[in-house]
């Protein structure tokens, strides 16, 4: 025999990494069960309180603190265009944005 002869190719235990990821994709697809997007009504009650929050006296609250911090930044003597239109885009945000999602979510779920 040559010396360069080639040894062997070692490819390893192949059923013991074969094992090692299906057995928990088994189990996992034997365990789970069937999900239904628009059937779960477990986070309604807390949609419902934190949207009537933010399009009442919460989204005002938020609003008028936002045009405060604007109003003090003009105050400080610098001014950014920022410290105008965060403030309207909080109001705006919190008037219309919690109904665009909420119909959007609606929309594709």
């Amino acid at each position: 025999m040559n010396t360069l002869a080639l040894s062997p190719i070692r490819h390893g235990n192949r059923f013991g990494k074969l094992a090692g990821l299906a057995l928990p994709v088994a189990i996992g697809a034997l365990a789970a069960s069937a999900a239904y997007a628009g059937a779960d009504n477990t986070f309604a009650p807390a949609l419902a309180k934190f949207t009537d929050f933010l399009e009442g006296s919460g989204g005002k609250i938020i609003t008028v603190l936002s045009l405060a911090g604007g109003l003090i930044g003009l105050a400080s003597g610098r001014f950014t265009l920022a410290q105008i239109a965060v403030p309207v885009g909080v109001g705006i945000g919190v008037g219309t944005g919690v109904p665009i999602v909420t119909s959007v979510v609606t929309a594709v779920i």
